[in-house]
């Protein structure tokens, strides 16, 4: 059926700025609302794309403020750029791994995502958008270089008169010859889950007392929660926390970690702790793991999940193998050369997954940024990990601690911590970064005698897949006993920029796997802040923050 709607085209001067990061663009939400902004940044990836004539595309967001708002102009580029199907999360809610799936299962050609992750929201927060492609994943770097040469030139959008469309109820539309879905977001998702995690046997045990906590911290997944962790689980409602979406997640920081959770790592010190406690971000991507007395780390997380994948009914068969991002610890590496698995090290970014799990090279993936994942999705997924760690206590019957504790005695321990350093001065922070990255060998001769240097360079990443190249992700430094140094410059922010350092301490005795985690990798910080020379040229003298 052709459209008979009136389609409009605006004229309009391309901005510079819209160079989209590692997942999508980022904006502040004052910038994303000057005048034809956020238009001339979807029309340039439109212009970007070869759309069949049938595309259907997904759409929906993490609810953050100027969310529906979005949602609607973005329709009516989709409508003026031949789009005739779309399929979007209720209340223009979605959160990202539900997307990713959704993508999937309806062979969509793609599908956009509107969310700054967990960035802060409101009014004076952060607003982002990205596109995710057929695969469900996030698009690849050749696709996002194309978008931003495109943005740069642009000079023009093209955009439907449209009247309001009720995203309130669930349903098929029809608009002229345009078809919208609205779908339940949850739904489809926990079906996902529901065929890998056994149900049955968790709700057994939470009925058997064991319990679980989990903040949602007002972001995207409190509705999921409700249904899977409340409904289907039974979980008491007290401890499903901040489960209402809000478009400023509650003036909060909707970022799982100890410094953005404390109130989780306070519950999990208190003598009544539940079995597990757990937070998930903005757009449902990251998830914390707490454990009585215990944060395990991201790393030892992804792991865990790898040795113990055997025991979750979707991952009976185990995994054809594993890939962590290059600033994550080696743990997962060690789990994988005793399963004989191949371990793939990875850039920072989603999106370098996607590869490996498209062609069937791994089933599990992971990042030190509180990401885990696996091939049911194209994208790192929150509550699946939760699940992953509740199914597991449910299944062996086992604590988490001695879950944690058993494969550090059996594998050995990686002491880890990353250190954020803000740098208002984006020009400060290219300079350190660039002399880091130019000769880290020559850099390296400011160590100490009693540190031996085995290895440093700046990561250059070969996709075994496409065979694509990326330079310049990050500087490594490691050393005979087996600790590692790791700087990377974020692409997460809006403003100024964040040098994050990965400190990583290997310990295999196991009567030395308990220490003060900070006391440990103390030392190895003070020689990271010494090789990089942070504080002359930052005039920072210790870490924004230590996570």
């Amino acid at each position: 059926m052709k459209s008979t709607l009136k389609i409009n085209t605006i004229e309009c001067q391309p901005y510079q700025d819209q160079k989209p990061g590692t997942a999508g663009l980022r904006k502040k939400v004052s910038v994303v609302r000057q005048d034809h902004y956020l238009e001339t940044y979807v029309q340039s990836v439109f212009n970007s794309l070869s759309l069949p004539d049938d595309a259907t595309l997904v759409l929906g967001g993490d609810g953050r403020y100027y969310n529906n708002e979005a949602i609607h102009t973005i329709i009516a580029i989709a409508v003026a750029n031949g789009v005739r199907h779309l399929i979007i999360g209720r209340d223009g809610l979605l959160s990202t791994p539900a997307a990713s799936h959704l993508i999937r299962k309806h062979q969509a050609f793609g599908g956009f995502i509107l969310t700054a992750s967990h960035n802060p929201g409101g009014p004076d927060g952060d607003f982002g958008i990205k596109y995710n492609t057929g695969n469900g994943g996030q698009a690849p770097e050749a696709l996002t270089d194309t978008i931003y040469a495109t943005s740069k030139n642009i000079n023009s959008y093209r955009i439907a008169d449209l009247p309001d469309i009720d995203l309130h109820a669930t349903g098929s539309h029809r608009l002229d010859a345009l078809q919208i879905e609205i779908v339940d977001s949850v739904s489809d998702y926990s079906s996902l889950v529901q065929s890998i995690f056994d149900f049955d046997c968790m709700a057994a045990a939470i009925a058997n007392n064991l319990r679980i906590r989990f903040d949602a911290l007002h972001g995207i997944t409190g509705p999921y929660a409700q249904h899977i962790f409340g409904e289907l689980l039974g979980t008491p409602a007290n401890d499903i926390l901040n489960s209402t979406p809000l478009p400023d997640f509650g003036g909060g920081h909707p970022d799982p970690n100890p410094v953005d959770v404390p109130g989780l790592i306070a519950d999990s010190l208190s003598p009544d702790s539940p079995d597990l406690l757990a937070a998930s971000d903005g757009d449902g991507d990251r998830n914390m793991i707490v454990l009585p007395g215990q944060m395990v780390s991201p790393c030892d997380s992804l792991a865990i999940m790898l040795a113990n994948a055997r025991e979750i009914p979707g991952y009976r068969n185990g995994m054809p193998g594993v890939a962590r991002s290059m600033p994550t610890s080696m743990a997962a590496d060690r789990v994988a050369a005793e399963l004989n698995i191949p371990c793939y090290e990875t850039p920072t970014g989603w999106r370098f997954f996607c590869n490996l799990l498209d062609s069937g090279a791994i089933g599990l993936c992971g990042e030190e940024s509180f990401g885990t994942g696996s091939s049911h999705v194209r994208e790192k997924d929150g509550l699946w990990a939760i699940l992953f760690w509740l199914n597991l206590l449910a299944t062996t019957g086992k604590s988490g601690g001695q879950i944690l504790n058993e494969h550090w005695h059996h594998y050995g321990r990686d002491y880890y911590q990353r250190y954020d350093y803000f740098i208002e001065d984006t020009a400060a922070a290219d300079e350190l970064f660039n002399s880091l990255r130019s000769d880290p060998m020559n850099i390296a001769k400011r160590l100490p005698q009693n540190k031996t240097l085995t290895a440093a360079d700046s990561f250059t990443y070969h996709d075994p897949v496409d065979h694509s190249i990326s330079e310049n992700q990050g500087v490594r430094f490691s050393f005979a006993d087996q600790s590692r140094i790791v700087y990377r410059l974020s692409g997460t922010g809006t403003s100024g920029a964040t040098l994050r350092v990965y400190l990583q301490h290997f310990e295999a005795d196991p009567q030395k796997q308990t220490l003060n985690q900070t006391e440990v990798l103390q030392p190895l910080g003070a020689i990271a802040s010494h090789l990089a020379d942070i504080e002359r040229i930052t005039g920072l003298s210790r870490p924004t923050a230590i996570i």
